[in-house]
């Protein structure tokens, strides 16, 4: 059963009440000697506490979608594999002498 926010219109207390989906919402202030009229707020209710499995959206996963996840990611790793291979058996001049990298560009008339 959810709980209900209610604010007094007389007195100003805002309150909680317990009850039923149901149930019709309360008029009067449960603070004795008041007995104003109240109004059910808005509230954001109560947080969420997920424990334990089945809350991640890989736990419900069909068995031909982590198949084809598990292809994906092999095949994307065997790729960036051999571009890493290429590029380390180009040779280029700059690996071979210690990785000096490219050259800073030439400053032009004017600029400081």
């Amino acid at each position: 059963m959810p709980t209900y926010e209610y604010e007094c219109e007389k007195c100003g207390r805002v309150f909680e009440e317990f009850q039923s989906i149901t149930a019709q919402p309360l008029t009067r202030c449960r603070f004795e000697g008041c007995g104003g009229a109240v109004h059910r707020l808005l509230s954001g209710g109560a947080g969420f506490i997920f424990k334990g499995s089945g809350f991640y959206i890989t736990d419900y996963r069909s068995e031909s979608y982590k198949q084809k996840a598990k292809a994906d990611k092999e095949a994307a790793a065997s790729s960036s594999g051999s571009a890493s291979t290429t590029a380390s058996s180009s040779g280029s001049d700059t690996t071979k002498r210690g990785g000096a990298g490219p050259t800073p560009p030439a400053k032009t008339a004017g600029s400081s």
